[in-house]
């Protein structure tokens, strides 16, 4: 079995975060997350994994290379990207038989991985609570016949999760016509195998589209969940960690310092001292948290500071971020209302009734700034000492 993941896509929806950084490299844990879906196909049998990539394709190569975890990787280029069918064209000249096909900005239980390479071909499916938001599942027993796309009324709430193992017939049928979109849909690829193969589904325990900046604070809240803690770095005898809590080699943790579980300290953080680190947390490789700060529930990515003073609550902070002095982040609306966030120019709810804000790489605030609830900073933003930021800059 080989393993197209497609990777290629910049995650417009997930800017500033993207601006530096392809979507499926984002910090999910303790690796990138299209990593995550790299391990679940190996765990499941692939033999080789072809990684689409495109936008800041480097940051890609670098961390898988030539072999990932004893499986040959292979490359191919889509230089725009104009759909799924149009990317996994990208990775033709390396497929020989059946292959999968997964996002690289999706989360999948490894298991129902196994079992779908397991029932090839054949593709995901999962349960939603809004059936109208996906393609639905036409089958017959259990087989697949079809999918219909955000119908009105779906007679089921069963929907395509998009990944699925195809024959190796398929390779010569990824030439379809642009769609209304002005994209070429792997679906339309799909419509072929219904029609010429037994195709079945495999219904997926857990799956997740990681599109935007707050369900990466989920991805995060998942995955930190099920690490074992460990301490491997250097952890005061006056610190306290309750809970699974993994301490990376090279981390240090001062003293006076608590931190509560689920939370990842990488190698090279400095926590403390008398910091507070609580919720689904992770602090990237060379962040710095100062005395007195508090992060709750937050991903604070490589090379950030968050010094002296500082509240940091279920946020987003990209790379080389640097807080100045008692910058506090509002994470609570007064009316208790879900937080609202911009994306792509439109206001959206977050469905969270506490969120923080999103930072963008190198941003830099001066000392006692205020962010409130849903703000995003561009990358490289600077805020002004004692500045109150009720606006997306």
């Amino acid at each position: 079995m080989q393993t197209v993941l497609l990777a290629a896509g910049e995650g417009t929806r997930m800017r500033p975060l993207t601006a530096h950084t392809p979507k499926p490299m984002l910090p999910v844990a303790d690796r990138p997350l299209c990593a995550h879906t790299a391990d679940a196909a190996i765990a499941a049998g692939t033999d080789e994994l072809i990684l689409v990539i495109g936008y800041e394709a480097d940051a890609v190569r670098e961390y898988f290379g030539e072999e990932y975890r004893g499986i040959p990787v292979k490359y191919a280029t889509q230089d725009q990207q104009l759909g799924t069918a149009h990317a996994v064209r990208a990775a033709r000249e390396h497929l020989d038989d059946d292959f999968a096909v997964l996002y690289g900005d999706d989360l999948y239980d490894p298991a129902s991985i196994q079992e779908l390479f397991e029932n090839a071909p054949g593709i995901t499916a999962y349960r939603a609570e809004n059936p109208s938001n996906y393609g639905v599942l036409d089958t017959d027993g259990e087989r697949v016949v079809g999918v219909t796309e955000k119908p009105d009324s779906p007679e089921t709430n069963l929907v395509s999760a998009g990944a699925c193992v195809l024959p190796g017939e398929a390779r010569e049928w990824l030439d379809v016509e642009q769609s209304e979109r002005g994209e070429y849909e792997l679906t339309d690829v799909l419509d072929r195998v219904f029609a010429e193969y037994e195709v079945s589904y495999t219904e997926l325990d857990r799956w997740m589209g990681v599109g935007r900046p707050w369900e990466l604070l989920e991805a995060n809240e998942w995955k930190l969940a099920a690490l074992d803690g460990r301490v491997d770095g250097d952890v005061s005898e006056r610190a306290e960690l309750r809970g699974p809590v993994v301490v990376e080699e090279g981390a240090h943790v001062e003293p006076g310092v608590v931190v509560e579980g689920p939370a990842l300290i990488r190698a090279g953080a400095h926590v403390g001292p008398n910091a507070y680190v609580r919720g689904a947390t992770l602090l990237g490789e060379g962040v710095r948290v100062g005395n007195g700060v508090e992060i709750k529930n937050s991903v604070v990515m490589a090379g950030t500071h968050v010094p002296h003073l500082s509240y940091v609550g279920d946020s987003v902070l990209g790379r080389d971020v640097n807080f100045g002095a008692n910058t506090t982040v509002a994470n609570l609306r007064h009316d208790d209302s879900p937080v609202n966030q911009t994306v792509k120019g439109d206001r959206v709810s977050t469905g969270r009734r506490k969120y923080g804000v999103v930072v963008g790489d190198g941003t830099k605030t001066g000392v006692h700034t205020t962010l409130y609830p849903g703000v995003v900073l561009d990358a490289g933003t600077r805020t002004e000492p004692d500045e109150t930021v009720a606006r997306d800059r």
